[in-house]
């Protein structure tokens, strides 16, 4: 057990107080509890209305007691709570759950009296667990400081599944989800408003606990990150699956900052950046957590995800195969010998190919599951296995069926799922522990989850060592001119369109033919007008050094008349590209800096066709999140075009990934839109850029890179 928390779930005592001898109300559950499932440390009701609750002698008071108790469970509600937790501080208790609500998810006095709490616990060096929370529960030591009635409608059983939820009502849902399931659960713990102790932290506690072998989690915000971010660290290192639910917007993700970046990156693709960038799968609600987790438990961890489907209706073959399709499971290409094998086992009218069709000879010959599958087995090809049965029963020996599907994956431990909505039959191979579902739809999905979340877990850690110095111009604060934008992302490697910036209508005919003559692109300069094509400022195909000049003289007006500063007149060269892309990053308040890669151009926004990476990243998971983006068949090049070099706009992202983090602050945010990108071989170049700075250091010093940072 990991000994942060060790006082709270592997507790020698504990206190109630607010203790009753009714095993129906809050102060009742958790003792009666405690006597059921084992725990073998110190009980000690507090009620100085009684003098025995429960068998147990009851105390007045928490000074009362024989010894400091580990833990103090506090039942007690309005004024009495805070009593009670400053009590609990003062006497030395290590942990202390607070089951009263009525703190801080109920305004700002509330919340005022919940910090309060909290200080008076971390002065003393207790660890808080809530309020508003349904409490701790560990089946392994029967340590159980809280009161779900879920206890008492579905009777525990230890086993190797931890639960650990913001809501109690999601962490007993998830429990009798399980149990209905016939798995065991061990740990059932409840954070409340999390005032002080976090998901994450409780998270990293149960995934030290070697007995557990599957984490679920549901959480309404990630307060702590970095918590959340070690205990998948860890669990990744004793390769323990997490499954997490993140529901609902915080106010604060859903307002868009002010740049591109801003919306495009809102809190829920970044939530799904950070758990894939840490190896958690994101799943809707606790059905679909319940519906997969027998699947973990048998430890499945497969080479691919090219799947087999076996049926003895040839209906059911087509529709396996759409719903494979689906779930992005490409049926294997089984090896010639491998289909002579299988024919050798079947009636000649039955499908050797796969999907494998055995026919309705199942009923006369129930062995042919058990003579297909090992076939089928040592194919290469072959990763997951689905059965589907869509009619069986009087006459078919469902039961050898079910034997046979068990001993094939004793044997090869690849994956087996099953399809069988007649309860009838689905029970026999239940009763052999084989992964059974009412439909195709949910089987396949779970054997598309363990695959994906298999390679997600396999995937290289990617490491970018030290870190850039990151300078911004002395005094810059608010958002850098286009020029120093794009002069300070060519000194870190990112290509940029060749420009300069005048200060004079004849600098600007002089930089018409250094940067190549027609067609140029002149562009108005300020720091305060980020978004110029708004106002006019930018002119395209620029034909001539005159027609430059005059542009010059245009815009400098222009941006007298605004009353911004006037920074110069950019003369560019124009680049085209095959297609217009973005890059974007931003410090997101919670998760650090964010990047965003997508589809570029003037509808960005409307569109949103981008996805999020958390750095450090390399150019492959760049690659793959392309590949998830709307637009993905266009970077192959259609209709004859050639395909994008994709590999030129990853490598801008990373650069532009090291940026932002080496600034450590300094930059709020980059926006890179378009980014041309040409075809393969011709690699891509920003056109426009906007940084926007953060919390400035000090005039023209580099930006201090954190250690951890560096090295992450």
């Amino acid at each position: 057990m990991h000994d942060l928390l060790t006082s709270a779930l592997n507790p020698r005592s504990v206190a109630i107080i607010g203790a009753s001898d009714n095993i129906h109300k809050i102060g009742g559950r958790p003792i009666y509890y405690m006597q059921r499932h084992g725990f073998k440390g110190a009980i000690y009701p507090i009620n100085p209305s009684r003098a025995e609750i429960q068998g147990h002698t009851s105390y007045a008071s928490l000074a009362a007691l024989p010894e400091v108790p580990d833990l103090a469970l506090v039942v007690v509600g309005g004024d009495k709570t805070v009593a009670a937790v400053e009590e609990c501080a003062a006497r030395g208790v290590k942990s202390a759950v607070v089951i009263a609500s009525g703190f801080g998810e109920t305004g700002p006095e509330g919340l005022e009296l919940q910090r309060h709490m909290v200080a008076k616990a971390r002065a003393a060096g207790m660890r808080l667990y809530g309020p508003n929370t349904q409490g701790l529960a560990n089946f392994g030591t029967g340590a159980i400081a809280g009161f779900s009635t879920m206890f008492i409608e579905v009777p525990p059983q230890d086993g190797p599944i931890g639960i650990v939820s913001q809501s109690g009502g999601m962490s007993a849902m998830a429990y009798g989800l399980l149990r209905g399931r016939g798995l065991g659960v061990r740990h059932v713990h409840a954070t409340g408003n999390e005032a002080d102790v976090t998901v994450g932290e409780l998270a990293l506690a149960v995934a030290h606990d070697p007995d557990v072998k599957l984490l679920l989690l549901y959480l309404e915000s990630i307060a702590n990150p970095e918590a959340l971010a070690a205990a998948a660290a860890h669990a990744r290192e004793r390769d323990l699956p997490i499954i997490a639910i993140k529901a609902g917007r915080s106010a604060g993700g859903q307002k868009a900052a002010s740049s591109h970046t801003g919306s495009l990156a809102n809190e829920d693709r970044t939530v799904d950046a950070f758990f894939r960038h840490h190896g958690i799968w994101r799943v809707r609600d606790p059905h679909e957590q319940a519906r997969a987790a027998q699947a973990y438990l048998k430890g499945w961890r497969p080479e691919g995800r090219r799947l087999v489907v076996i049926s003895n209706s040839g209906a059911s073959c087509v529709m396996g195969a759409d719903a494979a399709d689906d779930e992005g499971l490409p049926l294997a290409e089984l090896a010639p010998e491998t289909q002579r094998n299988v024919a050798a086992q079947l009636p000649g009218f039955a499908t050797a190919s796969n999907p494998i069709d055995i026919t309705a000879a199942l009923l006369s010959d129930s062995g042919l599951f058990g003579k297909v599958l090992p076939a089928v087995a040592q194919d290469p090809a072959a990763d997951l296995f689905f059965i589907n049965i869509p009619v069986a029963g009087a006459g078919y020996d469902v039961q050898a069926f079910a034997r046979d599907a068990a001993a094939f994956e004793t044997a090869t431990g690849k994956p087996v799922a099953v399809a069988a909505w007649q309860e009838s039959v689905a029970e026999p191979f239940r009763a052999q522990g084989i992964a059974t579902f009412p439909n195709e739809g949910e089987a396949l999905s779970v054997l598309a989850q363990v695959a994906s979340h298999t390679e997600l877990l396999r995937r290289p850690r990617t490491a970018w060592g030290a870190l850039p110095e990151v300078r911004l111009p002395a005094g810059a604060q608010g958002f850098l001119n286009e020029s120093d934008s794009l002069a300070l992302l060519a000194r870190h490697g990112v290509p940029t369109v060749p420009m300069v910036l005048c200060r004079t209508a004849q600098e600007a005919c002089n930089a018409f033919d250094a940067i190549g003559g027609a067609p140029a692109v002149v562009k108005a300069c300020s720091a305060e007008v980020p978004h110029k094509s708004e106002h006019g400022l930018v002119a395209l195909g620029v034909a001539s050094a005159e027609q430059a000049g005059e542009l010059y003289e245009r815009f400098d007006a222009k941006m007298t008349e605004m009353r911004v500063a006037r920074d110069g007149v950019i003369v560019a060269a124009t680049r085209k590209g095959r297609h217009e892309f973005m890059v974007g990053a931003r410090v997101d308040p919670v998760f650090g800096p964010v990047v965003v890669v997508g589809d570029g151009g003037k509808n960005v926004e409307a569109l949103k066709d981008v996805a999020v990476l958390l750095p450090p990243f390399s150019q492959d998971e760049v690659l793959q999140a392309l590949r998830t983006l709307r637009i993905a068949p266009l970077l192959d090049g259609v209709r004859g075009d050639p395909p994008l070099d994709v590999a030129a706009l990853a490598d801008i992202a990373v650069a532009v990934g090291r940026v932002i983090a080496g600034a450590r602050g300094a930059i709020a945010s980059v926006d890179l839109n378009p980014v041309m990108v040409g075809a393969a071989g011709e690699g891509a170049v920003v056109v426009d850029a906007l940084v926007e700075c953060g919390e400035a250091p000090a005039a023209g010093a580099p930006a201090v890179v954190p250690a951890e940072a560096a090295t992450a």
